[in-house]
């Protein structure tokens, strides 16, 4: 995860998926973020993080549960959600916050 900055700094809004692959929620969310990444294709980056694998990242953003969803846009982050959303209350939330 040494090119996370990188990542987020991208002028492309970034959505992190914060997840663990005990959590069922997390199982639950996988599918319909690759419906929001299906749908607004090369507008938007989709990066998935481990947080067992991954921990330092996760306690630097402060990741408390998972699934944990942090957007991010020119290395600023733009909003924050726990838990499962439907495929268009994260498109939508995309749309609203990132300026694509």
């Amino acid at each position: 995860m040494s090119n996370f900055d990188t990542i987020i700094q991208s002028e492309k809004p970034v959505l992190i998926d914060f997840f663990a692959t005990w959590c069922g929620p997390c199982k639950t969310l996988g599918p319909i973020l690759k419906q929001v990444k299906d749908s607004l294709g090369d507008r938007i980056s989709i990066i998935k993080i481990d947080v067992d694998k991954n921990q330092q990242i996760s306690s630097q953003y402060q990741v408390r549960g998972v699934p944990t969803m942090i957007l991010f846009q020119n290395g600023k982050q733009l909003w924050r959600q726990s838990g499962v959303l439907s495929k268009e209350e994260i498109i939508k939330t995309i749309l609203e916050k990132s300026n694509k």
